[in-house]
């Protein structure tokens, strides 16, 4: 059994480019880029590669902190848990970046990470190297073929457009708090900002009984 995830509004609760953007009042124009792409009006690796170059200059120690100071989404470490502990593998897909993902692959005990890594020139943002593309399922199927999950035994949790061909992989789609586009290709939505209720969900489809652990 495995669980694909997105990263920015899924598994952690913020967009690190906007709040990065925040440091040089540039907000504004960074979250006009980074809606346009989540919606798809705009090419989604355009889109990518003009926030960063937007944001260029900025020093590591700022992306850092930044991306430090990111929230997990509510009830992200007790699903990601409870899964765990029922056997599943986790896998989280993100259009983000490795500095923000490598944190996250630690506390939320993640089996493999896919996402971008931000490029610095002499200790400043220069750009951005693209792993993780608009097809997220590319990335994602090296590690369901290396793993031998089925499609039915995968279920997929996100919230933008350029996350639903993940569906295209999976026995169970999940819009967390997503867009229109996203909750009508989706199996089932979840619109509780708690990340924990999918353990409930996952239970319903596959008629498994997981435990949903508590987090101190």
């Amino acid at each position: 059994m495995l669980a694909i995830f997105d990263v920015e509004g899924v598994l952690l609760d913020a967009e690190f480019l906007p709040i990065l953007a925040e440091k040089i009042n540039k907000q504004d124009e960074i979250w006009e880029i980074t809606r346009k792409g989540i919606q798809g009006v705009i090419n989604w690796e355009e889109g990518l590669r003009t926030r960063v170059n937007t944001l260029k200059g900025i020093s590591y120690e700022t992306c850092k902190e930044v991306a430090d100071s990111l929230p997990i989404m509510i009830g992200a470490k007790e699903a990601c848990r409870s899964l765990k502990a029922a056997g599943w593998k986790l896998l989280a897909i993100s259009g983000g970046f490795s500095i923000m993902t490598d944190r996250l692959k630690k506390e939320l005990d993640l089996d493999h990470v896919f996402s971008n890594e931000l490029i610095f020139k002499d200790g400043k943002l220069d750009g951005v190297e693209i792993h993780v593309d608009s097809d997220k399922s590319k990335s994602a199927l090296i590690k369901v073929k290396e793993w031998n999950e089925k499609q039915d035994d995968i279920i997929v949790v996100v919230d933008g457009a350029n996350d639903i061909k993940l569906f295209d992989i999976c026995g169970l789609g999940v819009a967390f708090r997503a867009q229109d586009v996203v909750k009508d290709l989706a199996t089932v939505t979840l619109e509780e900002k708690d990340l924990s209720r999918l353990i409930g969900l996952i239970n319903k489809h596959y008629g498994s009984k997981v435990e949903l652990q508590t987090v101190a």
